[in-house]
């Protein structure tokens, strides 16, 4: 056979191999400016004043930017389609900053030096918040508001509410789920609890902007979302998507963390201000403490089964910590149920209900899995514990259940 079977040469393989420019770093040229981002100390704050007077006077310093330099309209960095289950929450710059690492200002500069140093200039004046850093206590009437605003907006009935610090809530059923589980020889309930573990790809989050010869912003970024990063970038700049091209080259890992625009809007903003090539990069700590982990979430399960081990009832509840923002929150959650109940097959009822809460964290996104793996892990392990609890080979009660 010429093709089954036989070996396929990647098409960019000798370009890797030999070391030709091929990542976005490679497509920035040596004179564009260089975009860094001056982060929050605080969990939650709101800012009262920026200085910028001093750090403006550092030579090669093209602009700085702080949260009244920006538009005020609020969008979702969330790689999703129009229109996005993630609510409108973000601005480019706020004026409250509502996690550790939450931007405060944007620095552009000639080179990496000078913007350094122009950094370390700028004078913030914060008034310090309570921060509400427990997912449990989200929901509590004294918890303070991670998004407090009126312009806060969901473009979908996602259930949510800005005010009670609910990014999204559903509930869906079939049959008398408490009935049939208390008419169950054996019913086993549990809370299990996952971590908001992070991505770590190879290659950092990073963007490289210019204005081509029809006066369109072109973005190069290491994404995995390059027509939802050009409506994203439309909607914070307040500019037609008719002027703006994005392409992406060879991409150093993403897992799903670039499944959010996590680095394009801030050199976009500096190029399509000052006409000028831009790229942003950002450090590896930045990528770990301002960028898009896996959501924390909080799965109880209860299953119910006869003595045969026949499983008769399903009962799962989901508590997802999407952080300051809601990224990916409102979907993500879904498939912790809608991914692990359907495993098993001939229930006579079962429930999945789940809140999707704001917390002074950094915002969560899509990773591997995409909440389906906290779901699964949560209901596996119950199903586990209910095969020890009957005395039956936990493979065994799968294999009587499992579709």
């Amino acid at each position: 056979m010429k093709v089954v079977n036989q070996p396929i040469m990647k098409k960019d393989a000798m370009a890797l191999v030999t070391g030709k420019p091929v990542f976005t770093n490679d497509k920035a040229p040596k004179e564009c400016l260089i975009v860094k981002l001056l982060r929050s100390p605080y969990a939650n704050a709101m800012i009262k004043s920026i200085n910028t007077q001093f750090a403006m006077k550092v030579p090669g310093i093209e602009a700085i930017y702080t949260w009244e330099d920006v538009p005020q309209e609020r969008f979702t960095m969330a790689g999703q389609t129009y229109p996005e289950l993630s609510p409108y929450d973000r601005q480019i710059l706020d004026q409250h900053v509502r996690y550790v690492g939450d931007p405060v200002a944007i620095v552009a500069g000639e080179n990496e030096k000078c913007v350094d140093q122009a950094i370390k200039m700028l004078r913030v004046e914060y008034e310090v918040l309570p921060a509400n850093l427990d997912p449990r206590k989200a929901m509590d009437k004294d918890t303070p508001l991670v998004h407090p605003e009126d312009n806060w907006k969901a473009l979908c009935n996602i259930g949510a509410d800005n005010k009670k610090n609910l990014c999204a809530t559903e509930e869906t059923h079939e049959g008398d789920v408490d009935a049939v589980l208390a008419d169950c020889d054996v019913v086993v309930e549990h809370t299990y609890h996952t971590k908001a573990n992070q991505q770590a790809m190879m290659e950092t989050f990073r963007t490289y902007c210019f204005i081509d010869e029809y006066g369109r912003l072109n973005v190069v970024s290491s994404t995995q979302i390059v027509f939802h990063v050009r409506r994203i970038l439309s909607n914070a700049l307040c500019i037609p998507k008719s002027k703006i091209r994005v392409s992406k080259p060879r991409i150093g890992g993403g897992f799903g963390a670039k499944q959010s625009s996590i680095s394009e809007v801030y050199p976009a903003f500096v190029t399509w201000m000052t006409k000028k090539p831009s790229k942003i990069i950002f450090s590896r700590e930045e990528s770990q403490i301002a960028s898009s982990p896996r959501h924390e979430m909080q799965v109880t399960v209860r299953v119910g089964a006869n003595k045969n081990g026949k499983i008769r009832a399903i009962d799962v509840y989901t508590l997802s910590n999407t952080g300051a923002y809601g990224e990916h929150g409102p979907t993500t959650v879904g498939l912790s149920g809608h991914k692990s109940i359907p495993l098993y097959r001939d229930l006579e009822a079962h429930r999945f209900a789940y809140d999707v809460v704001y917390t002074n964290r950094m915002s969560a996104g899509a990773y591997r899995g995409y909440g389906a793996t906290q779901g699964v892990f949560a209901l596996e392990s119950a199903v586990s514990e209910l095969a020890a609890k009957i005395g039956m080979d936990p493979t065994k009660i799968r294999e009587m259940n499992m579709v």
